[in-house]
């Protein structure tokens, strides 16, 4: 049975880096669901790999801090792929510590803000400039974190940047409410194993905390937040709307496992 029905279905996804990323594990359910996969990268150099990875799969070079290329990408996938797009994903974050790891309350505004831009304001863009390619009962859905409260000081200011990229999505679900049934949603996972994720400072020592934390004692793989993103793209989903899912494996109801406190206090 074919439950999520998105056989034929075009979806597009922004953020594909290398084999590890989130958008190649939800790019990887697409295809194996029959879709037709999209790719939007950052560089020629990344669009090299993502040919390689998805051979069948158009792709298509977009730098989303410059506006006009969303615009430029958008019209490439109009006039080459064509639409309506039945859902697009936006797997897309940055930050540059241009002066290193400071407090949080010594963080760079410039840094921040590109940030903001980069991680954020690019979903409002895309959703905006995509609007008239995407289907009446389209989906959009975003990658966050599973919790934007957590003050992990080796994340630096990106919970912040990841809380208004939330936030936006109740307000993109209703303005696009006035003209379309468009969705949109976010997936949020805890912590995993890319390559982004390697990037940050101590993330090994916090990835193996999570694997104590979950009750499983196992740490949330990769596809596992590609296949709630898949489901939010199909209209398997079309009662959720505005929403974060948080996929963390119960990750979040378990910071007081006994074993974890005992440890910390003997």
């Amino acid at each position: 049975m074919d439950f999520l029905k998105l056989q034929n279905k075009k979806i597009v996804i922004f953020g594909l880096a290398n084999k590890k990323s989130v958008a190649a594990a939800i790019g990887r359910v697409l295809v194996e669901a029959g879709a037709e996969v999209i790719h939007v990268v950052r560089s020629e150099e990344r669009a090299v790999t993502a040919r390689k990875l998805f051979p069948d799969s158009p792709v298509f070079i977009c730098d989303v801090e410059d506006e006009s290329n969303i615009i430029r990408v958008r019209d490439e996938i109009a006039g080459k792929v064509g639409g309506p797009i039945a859902g697009i994903v936006h797997s897309i974050a940055f930050a540059n510590y241009s002066e290193g790891m400071k407090p949080f309350h010594e963080t760079v505004k410039k840094d921040f803000l590109q940030a903001v831009d980069i991680s954020c304001f690019s979903l409002i863009a895309i959703a905006n400039h995509f609007k008239e390619l995407l289907d009446q009962d389209g989906s959009v859905v975003t990658i966050s974190i599973s919790t934007t409260r957590m003050a992990a000081e080796n994340y630096g200011y990106m919970a912040p940047v990841k809380a208004a990229l939330e936030s936006s999505l109740c307000f993109l679900a209703k303005s696009f409410s006035s003209f379309s049934r468009v969705r949109f949603n976010a997936v949020c996972p805890s912590l995993l194993k890319t390559s982004a994720s390697a990037g940050i400072p101590g993330y090994i020592d916090s990835y193996l905390f999570a694997e104590k934390a979950i009750p499983r004692k196992k740490a949330l793989k990769t596809s596992e937040a590609a296949d709630v993103a898949a489901f939010l793209l199909s209209d398997r989903s079309s009662g959720i709307n505005g929403q974060s899912l948080v996929v963390d494996a119960g990750m979040g109801l378990n910071y007081f496992d006994a074993d974890i406190v005992h440890k910390a206090v003997s």
